[in-house]
């Protein structure tokens, strides 16, 4: 069996030049999708795709990136998607992302250069324990890196010419879809399934070299608006009921040594705010609720309206309105419908020479949705690491064993079938 060498650096070069494009999601953006600046991306992606001659491959309306790789099997095989997401998160800058290749990584400190106040240690990145030997991939110290999720787009691109090239190596039809937003919770949200056209998917878009996730919280969105009093402040006494105080006790009133991400790990769920707004006679807290299963979730949602309850008895003038909507919803609850997608990956992985890392995400992809749309979906590494921070990093050999896992893994729904 053919075997997929890096060459020429391919797969790094391309990396280096996605992660230069600025394709930062912002959350307050009612655009779909939420930056113009997204399809900069896409556009070349698609000037690639179709220069290795995968003739259908376009840029939507939306910002979503379709293409296929025809079957080159006598056989009747699932069509299997690979799909990463452009967009990176606006917790941290993307703009003016200059990456750094630190080769032969021996153990050190990595002192990043355009902030000395930026450093990579092993003691505060475990994995890197692991990469000794090899090259590890930073920015510079101002912005993140984007490996999440460019570090998917690079190794999906890099298994797609793979595969043209070597006709000889049987597999299905193969799409790719390119999705935008996902870091804001909309990477799905107008994507074509029907167009698509796929059975199965996999997302590329885990950390941890060798890891398979076939489980993700349950999530919740909530806005907690609060509509308080307003008055002079030099006149307020028994009068003002203040909304931003009134938010700021139900935030304290929160449990701090238990659901909270600071205080959670594993298959802890948590109630968190995220943002606060507003002004004495009104203001808004949006929050994040997740949990791995869906019943405490509810419980979430419900002891955060019964704290807000507690507090606004104290504010006889005020009111409040709380709206939880649903996010995404744990994708084990599909994926154990279809054991063979989770056990195709995982001999994949095998297959690259490492050992299998089957486990939960602390978080959610653009699985999660597909799942719950009718394609199921689960994530598989991309050797990105610390995402939405200026200490992001990726390793060029955990990215390499990645193309390898996706080309196994056409090549086993092939052999399969």
């Amino acid at each position: 069996m053919l075997i997929y060498t890096n060459k020429n650096k391919s797969l790094q070069n391309r990396f280096i030049k996605y992660v230069q494009i600025d394709t930062q999601s912002d959350p307050l953006s009612p655009t779909v999708p939420s930056t113009e600046k997204q399809k900069n991306l896409g556009r070349l992606l698609v000037e690639e795709l179709l220069e290795l001659g995968i003739a259908d491959a376009h840029l939507d309306e939306y910002g979503y990136v379709y293409a296929t790789i025809p079957s080159n099997s006598d056989k009747k095989v699932p069509v299997i998607c690979f799909c990463s997401h452009m967009d990176t998160s606006p917790d941290c800058s993307g703009y003016n992302v200059k990456p750094i290749i630190h080769e032969n990584y021996q153990g050190q400190d990595l002192v990043l250069p355009d902030d000395h106040s930026v450093v990579l240690k092993m003691k505060e990145h475990p994995d890197l324990k692991d990469q000794i030997g090899n090259d590890i991939i930073t920015a510079s110290g101002t912005t993140l890196l984007g490996a999440d999720n460019k570090a998917g787009v690079a190794e999906i691109m890099e298994a797609a010419a793979f595969l043209v090239q070597n006709p000889d190596f049987k597999h299905g039809e193969i799409k790719i879809l390119f999705t935008p937003d996902e870091e804001i919770g909309r990477g799905v949200d107008k994507a074509d399934l029907k167009k698509l056209g796929a059975d199965f998917a996999y997302t590329i878009d885990g950390e941890t070299l060798g890891s398979i996730e076939d489980e993700t919280f349950s999530a919740d969105g909530a806005v907690l608006t609060v509509k308080g009093v307003s008055a002079h402040p030099g006149f307020a006494k028994g009068k003002m009921e203040s909304a931003i105080k009134i938010l700021s006790d139900v935030i304290s009133a929160l449990p701090a040594d238990c659901l909270s991400p600071e205080s959670t790990e594993g298959k802890e769920g948590f109630i968190h705010p995220v943002t606060i707004s507003g002004n004495v006679e009104q203001a808004e807290a949006r929050f994040i609720l997740r949990a791995f299963n869906d019943e405490e979730l509810a419980a979430n949602g419900e002891l955060l309206d019964a704290t807000v309850q507690n507090i606004i008895e104290d504010f006889p003038n005020s009111s409040y309105e709380l709206k939880i909507s649903e996010q995404y919803r744990n994708m084990k609850q599909v994926l154990d419908k279809y054991p063979q997608i989770i056990e195709y990956g995982i001999e994949a992985i095998k297959r690259t020479g490492i050992t299998p890392k089957r486990q939960s995400i602390r978080g959610g992809t653009d699985g999660s949705r597909l799942s719950f749309m009718g394609l199921p979906c689960p994530n598989i590494f991309a050797g990105e690491h610390a995402f939405h921070g200026k200490q992001e990093w990726a390793s060029v050999q955990d990215m390499e064993k990645a193309v390898e896992t996706i080309v196994n893994i056409a090549a086993i729904w092939e052999e399969r079938s």
